[in-house]
């Protein structure tokens, strides 16, 4: 099937599909004119690739996980569930960062008088 259409069935935009074959998450074949043209099972690799963009997983670790997830369920190795709970902590340090950053920003705010108030902590009243 063409680009057209694999975007159609997996979601994905064509250039979606082309930064993800120059990224080497997909291997289309090219017809003689050099179309892309892509098989069937290349419409859930998409969607699984989506998925896992979707959760916060950079291409490099996409690729990585890509040939563990290609794999019979009963032939995986560790790895993925090994690289799978790095990222969940990462993603939690992420989160905390994040929910500091917030809680300091909400202090901040907090402290400022509502538009047109005089005075406010630090301010004096004229």
């Amino acid at each position: 099937m063409r680009i057209g259409r694999m975007a159609a069935l997996s979601g994905a935009s064509p250039r979606s599909l082309r930064h993800y074959e120059d990224v080497g998450l997909l291997r289309p074949a090219r017809s003689p004119s050099g179309q892309r043209v892509y098989e069937a099972a290349d419409v859930d690799r998409v969607i699984t690739i989506q998925h896992l963009l979707a959760g916060g997983l950079g291409t490099a670790v996409v690729k990585d996980l890509l040939p563990c997830l290609d794999a019979p369920a009963h032939e995986r190795t560790g790895h993925l569930q090994d690289r799978l709970r790095e990222e969940v902590e990462r993603l939690e340090g992420r989160r905390r960062e994040l929910a500091r950053q917030v809680a300091v920003l909400g202090d901040l705010l907090a402290e400022q008088p509502p538009p047109g108030a005089r005075g406010g902590p630090g301010r004096p009243v004229a």
